[in-house]
């Protein structure tokens, strides 16, 4: 039996303080209701058409991206040499206006639009639908359609993930489950993210379930694996993307991307003997790499706040640069 994810209090939840201390355990959990308030949830409640005029009242005329899809799958082809979707330029007005004609509507195409950008293509919605403290910096995005299954990726920012209306089911895997997820090509994919081709028996061990309404929300952190199944015939989601403890703009996915090149198939020897100080000075299980030594003598090893981000950056940067 598959197992839920662990679910927690709203107020606990909307507590940045609080927060912080879930974020730092890096496992995903579900808050029920935690948008249960927003007028674009009540308007989804009273009908399609009234959730098409709440969007419409902030819908610029910026153009989009829309998936049209057969059955609501959207992947690669069986020969991994393209995807089993369309892809069609749209405003927020039109696509709106096929989703609502597709739905309920027996081997009619299925539409979504994701990730767009609310600053952009809905100015004005996060003001009226917000997390109050939390993350009042980061703004949402959208993502709209009829029923769909949206191949198992994960994404490097951390992720609430708001159910507007609809349902959505979060399959989710341990970043460590990579190896049994079959991920495929890295530049080659659907919308900027690695996906996995197939699932083993071992991935499906680790597996949880979120199983949301309209109003719930899921947080997930960064790197967890999810497959997203939006099982209503009009499905809203609104999520929030933002890395919770970046200490500057460097992001790890770039460092494991040089990494790629700079240690990734030299002899498996070096490369044992390369993790043994990339666990020492990076991962540290056993702790700080010089805690034998006075604080005041760590160096650029010393606290990124304390100006070591930058002193460390500028270093890598003349590497890079040849210098």
């Amino acid at each position: 039996m598959t197992t839920a994810v662990p679910e927690i209090a709203a107020d606990r939840f909307a507590d940045p303080a609080q927060f912080r201390e879930i974020a730092a355990r890096c496992e995903p959990v579900v808050v029920r209701g935690l948008v249960n308030d927003w007028p674009v949830v009540r308007a989804a409640a009273a009908s399609p058409v009234a959730l098409r005029a709440y969007l419409l009242r902030f819908a610029s005329a910026t153009r989009a991206e829309a998936f049209v899809g057969k059955a609501g799958r959207y992947s690669y082809n069986e020969r991994l040499d393209g995807f089993d979707f369309d892809r069609v330029d749209t405003d927020l007005a039109d696509a709106l206006d096929r989703i609502l004609a597709s739905a309920d509507v027996p081997g009619a195409p299925t539409v979504y639009v994701g990730s767009l950008d609310t600053a952009q293509y809905l100015p004005g919605f996060a003001a009226e639908n917000n997390l109050g403290p939390l993350l009042s910096a980061v703004q949402p995005r959208l993502w709209v359609g009829n029923r769909s299954d949206i191949a198992c990726h994960n994404d490097t920012f951390d992720n609430i993930a708001c159910v507007v209306s609809g349902r959505r089911r979060f399959t989710l895997y341990p970043p460590q489950a990579v190896a049994d997820l079959h991920i495929g090509p890295v530049d080659f994919t659907m919308s900027g993210r690695a996906t996995s081709l197939a699932t083993s028996a071992s991935a499906e061990a680790r597996a949880t379930v979120a199983e949301l309404e309209a109003g719930d929300a899921l947080y997930l952190p960064k790197l967890w694996w999810h497959r997203v199944e939006a099982t209503g015939s009009i499905n809203l989601l609104v999520n929030y993307w933002w890395d919770e403890f970046s200490a500057g703009p460097d992001a790890p996915n770039t460092a494991m991307m040089l990494a790629m090149i700079a240690v990734a198939e030299r002899p498996p020897a070096e490369r044992a003997a390369w993790r043994a100080l990339f666990d020492h000075y990076v991962f540290r299980p056993d702790g700080h790499p010089l805690r034998h030594v006075p604080e005041e003598r760590h160096g650029i090893l010393g606290p990124l706040a304390a100006g070591n981000y930058g002193r460390i950056r500028a270093m890598v940067m003349q590497m890079l640069r040849g210098g």
